[in-house]
């Protein structure tokens, strides 16, 4: 069942009066720039949402193509890209502002899950106020990640975080579960909502504003479950059928595409584990320092030198929390949601091959004559156009994406270098001074113990 119906808009406003799921004139293709609590038992979390999630399967499917229609959300010409190019010296200023927080439970009869509050602030015209404020489901996320798909088929959509992080986890969803997947979900729309052409699509405006029945309504429009399954049938059969001659660029794209992959899959999993084995070290540490303090109290001689051998324990425990603390705020999380990116280019790369395969189908059917040439050159002349404008959104958007992502993993990778500078300098200098106090302390003792001169 919906949660939505707990959403409660402070200013939120009804469905454009253009119709639902439509784009703004002007904004279907890329742009260029360079920018870029509660808890649940195990059989809860596995079948969180089953009866959503069957419909979802054909939905991200269908939004694969549209095979046998010229979809009115990509243009049908490479030139209607001319008045949607954003040059580089226009001002980039930001105007919708969004914020995910306060995850709320709600259990029922039949399920648990959580809702999030979502607070949209913006200037733009096209907005009837200037702040909105809806409570949003995970069900809900997944909606608007497909309608983005299906609109956008050749574009970088940014990644949802998984739906389960363990599957078989047989503890219920803690808070940091919870917070994990609010901040995921608060980047996944933010990069949209920086997005040149995401930005301005009309379901993502839906879902920041629209009422609880208004997005349960406007979620049911579109085509129904049969066509759906159609397409998804046509999908497979082109995806199988496989694309003849892939221009060189999307050859080198996709070979760039399984490298990254490969790797980022492997730092993920390696930092993942160095994490999970310094959280272990910590651990330890915070049991160890109190027993230097329990060993001092049957060692007089030797008071002084184990309270200060706990001391450093207890200061470098402290150092090793806030170390891993800005491990898991600044690097895993990017390291992780580029595994997810690199899911995402994978479908990218199949979607814009499917477009092109249907085009190869209509020539080799108007080569062997297999049915009316006068309509298939027809059918030819707009595949050809909605293949250069599935290309041409693919370029443009990978350079974005690329240029974001090598942003994103220097910065990453240097908040980290710091880290660990800081790190190994505060405990470097609580050891140095353990030492001095240690020499100093020597030298009275030896002092005290030398015989008074006559």
């Amino acid at each position: 069942m919906e949660g939505e119906r707990l959403a409660s808009p402070a200013r939120s406003s009804g469905l454009p009066a253009g119709g639902a799921g439509g784009e703004s004139p002007g904004v279907d293709a890329p742009l260029l720039g360079s920018s870029g609590s509660s808890t649940l038992l195990q059989a809860e979390v596995l079948d969180l949402d089953e009866d959503e999630d069957d419909l979802e399967v054909f939905s991200k499917d269908a939004s694969l193509m549209d095979m046998n229609s010229f979809s009115p959300m990509m243009p049908t010409s490479p030139l209607s890209m001319i008045n949607q190019i954003k040059f580089e010296d226009e001002p980039d200023l930001k105007d919708l502002f969004i914020t995910v927080d306060e995850p709320e439970s709600h259990v029922t009869t039949i399920e648990t899950f959580i809702t999030y509050r979502i607070i949209t602030k913006t200037s733009r015209g096209e907005f009837d106020s200037s702040e909105f404020e809806v409570r949003r489901r995970y069900q809900d996320f997944l909606w608007l990640k497909g309608k983005l798909e299906e609109a956008h088929p050749t574009l970088i959509i940014p990644p949802l975080p998984e739906k389960f992080i363990v599957k078989g986890m047989v503890e219920r969803f803690n808070d940091d579960f919870i917070e994990t997947r609010r901040k995921a979900l608060h980047k996944f729309l933010n990069r949209i909502a920086d997005h040149p052409t995401l930005t301005f699509n009309e379901d993502f405006k839906v879902f920041l504003t629209a009422q609880a029945w208004e997005l349960s309504s406007h979620k049911k429009q579109g085509p129904g479950l049969l066509s759906r399954m159609g397409q998804t049938v046509r999908a497979v059969a082109l995806s199988m059928r496989g694309v003849k001659s892939r221009p060189e660029e999307f050859m080198e794209m996709n070979n760039f595409i399984e490298v990254f992959s490969q790797k980022i899959n492997l730092i993920d999993k390696i930092s993942q584990r160095i994490y999970k084995e310094e959280r272990e070290y910590s651990d330890e540490m915070r049991e160890y320092g109190p027993i230097h303090i329990l060993w001092s109290a049957s060692e007089e001689d030797l008071v002084d030198t184990l309270k200060g051998i706990a001391s450093c324990i207890d200061k470098c425990s402290k150092a090793t929390e806030k170390r891993m603390s800005g491990l898991s705020e600044a690097l895993l999380p990017v390291v992780h949601e580029y595994v997810l990116y690199s899911e995402m280019l994978m479908g990218v790369m199949k979607r814009r091959d499917q477009i092109q395969a249907e085009l190869d189908s209509k020539v080799e059917a108007l080569t062997y004559k297999k049915a009316d040439t006068d309509l298939l050159t027809e059918e030819i002349g707009k595949l050809e156009d909605k293949v250069e404008c599935a290309n041409n959104a693919l370029k443009a958007d990978w350079e974005r994406w690329r240029h974001n992502m090598q942003n994103d993993i220097k910065s990453a990778f240097t908040d980290m270098a710091e880290e660990n500078i800081q790190y190994y300098e505060q405990c470097l200098a609580t050891w140095e001074s353990f030492l001095a106090s240690q020499t100093d302390l020597h030298l009275e003792e030896t002092s005290e113990d030398k015989p008074e001169s006559h």
